[in-house]
């Protein structure tokens, strides 16, 4: 009867927990940009709207699709000279506004680094021994240009990037000696997908799929 139980929760795990993280999902969009994208787009028209819960979402997902739009427009406008022009004209007013230009400049980069770079962000999948010996991690190889670096401790050195589980946009980025790198197999989307899923999302070995 255990058994059985134990075996019926995990199969109903394996079917809510997917939902409930949709849902979890869906509810921060709606929280934290749906919301305040709401009080700019519709705040004066707030006494016409009823007061309701029900209204609120459909006005915050309302909201969402709105700022989905604008972000698509804004892509689009980038392409072509005037919007060009203007992306520019504004970059360089933001550019000479202290403390802002240097946020927007970080930011920016970021953006163009995991966006713009997608697969070409990070090289190769690797293991490294972290955060002690005996105990491996896996990271994504990011560079290899660190002439610095290598003077100043006399090795060659690359940049290694080791994602946090399950939110592999934080992390931490170690510069490890080229010969204490090893490089897998498994492609960059396999190793996220490792990392991503807790262990959970094994991707095959090469070998495996040889045999």
């Amino acid at each position: 009867m255990l058994k059985l139980l134990k075996k019926s929760f995990i199969t109903g795990l394996v079917f809510t927990l997917p939902l409930g993280i949709t849902v979890f999902f869906v509810d921060v969009m709606l929280r934290y940009i749906g919301a305040p994208a709401s009080r700019i787009l519709f705040g004066w028209y707030a006494s016409w709207i009823p007061d309701s819960s029900l209204a609120r979402t459909l006005l915050n997902a309302a909201s969402i699709l709105l700022v989905l739009i604008f972000i698509v427009a804004i892509g689009i406008l980038s392409k072509l000279f005037l919007g060009k022009f203007l992306i520019s004209t504004a970059e360089r007013l933001i550019n000479h506004v202290p403390f802002v230009s240097s946020v927007y400049k970080t930011v920016k980069q970021i953006a163009e680094t995991f966006v713009k770079g997608g697969k070409d962000a990070f090289s190769k999948t690797v293991l490294i021994e972290y955060p002690k010996s005996g105990c491996y991690a896996v990271g994504f190889l990011s560079s290899e240009a660190m002439d610095e670096v290598q003077d100043k401790t006399g090795e060659i050195v690359v940049c290694v990037f080791v994602p946090t589980t399950p939110n592999p946009t934080s992390g931490f980025l170690l510069l490890v000696p080229k010969k204490d790198v090893a490089e897998l197999d498994m492609s960059v989307a396999d190793g996220m997908k490792l990392v991503i899923s807790g262990g959970i999302v094994v991707p095959p070995s090469r070998k495996t799929m040889k045999g």
